[in-house]
């Protein structure tokens, strides 16, 4: 029955992933002529990749916003969902994840107004903030699910101990949490780098990331470029995703 399952999980991914695939081969053509296979193959387009400045800096502000991100919403996600926790409420779940329910589009108008009305639009700044908005339900779902395999008597036997109630949390509870946290920690950076819509609203002119970049060069002229751009951003998710993986697997264990 496992091995059935196994070889399930395995034929979904597959199906996921391999259309994803067909970007690789296509950044390695030797010619501007877009072909499945290439007539001829190059890494060109790569080497434009690391000297373009465009795409330098575009990469550049993907790490930096995602950085940033991280560093907002797992704070925020976690003490969400020890709130959650402690308190016992799941209905108020839902209002927490509401940034990742709602259309993209209409998170990105929202966003968008409110930061003009406070002066941080067209910032990198406010695109710190907008991505840790859209992080922070990735992050909240991901420490949950770690701690509901902790044994609230823990806290209860902290304090008794005489440890005051944060310190408890601090020393006890996010410790054994560690792994929900790292994974929430790993959906936040990868929702961040991979954001477009809210950028396209949010950014000025000087704040390009990666996925605007791309998605301005397939609107003004396709190259090869941007397949290459695509093989990248690929490779950093599926990275990505092994290091949740391996959270998951953490969080399961316990």
């Amino acid at each position: 029955m496992r091995a059935l399952l196994a070889l399930a999980a395995g034929l979904v991914m597959a199906f996921l992933l391999l259309p994803l695939l067909a970007v690789v081969p296509v950044s390695f053509a030797g010619s501007e002529i877009l072909a499945l296979p290439p007539s001829s193959w190059s890494t060109r387009w790569y080497l434009e990749f690391a000297t373009d400045p465009r795409w330098i800096t575009a990469t550049r502000n993907s790490f930096i916003v995602g950085a940033g991100a991280v560093a907002l919403a797992v704070p925020m996600g976690t003490a969400a969902a020890l709130g959650l926790w402690l308190r016992m409420r799941p209905k108020l779940l839902s209002m927490f994840l509401l940034p990742m329910t709602v259309p993209a589009v209409i998170a990105a108008l929202a966003l968008y107004f409110a930061f003009a009305a406070v002066g941080i639009g067209s910032s990198l700044g406010g695109l710190v903030i907008a991505h840790a908005v859209l992080a922070s339900p990735f992050v909240v779902v991901a420490v949950l699910a770690s701690l509901r395999g902790i044994d609230p008597v823990l806290l209860r036997a902290a304090e008794s101990l005489g440890a005051a109630p944060f310190l408890a949390l601090l020393r006890v509870i996010v410790p054994l949490a560690a792994p929900g946290i790292l994974a929430g920690g790993v959906f936040a950076f990868a929702v961040s780098f991979d954001e477009v819509m809210v950028v396209l609203f949010i950014a000025g002119p000087g704040q390009f990331t990666l996925p605007r970049q791309m998605f301005s060069g397939l609107r003004d002229q396709i190259t090869p470029t941007v397949f290459a751009a695509a093989t990248i951003v690929l490779l950093v998710c599926l990275g990505l995703s092994w290091l949740a993986a391996r959270a998951g697997v953490a969080i399961g264990r316990r």
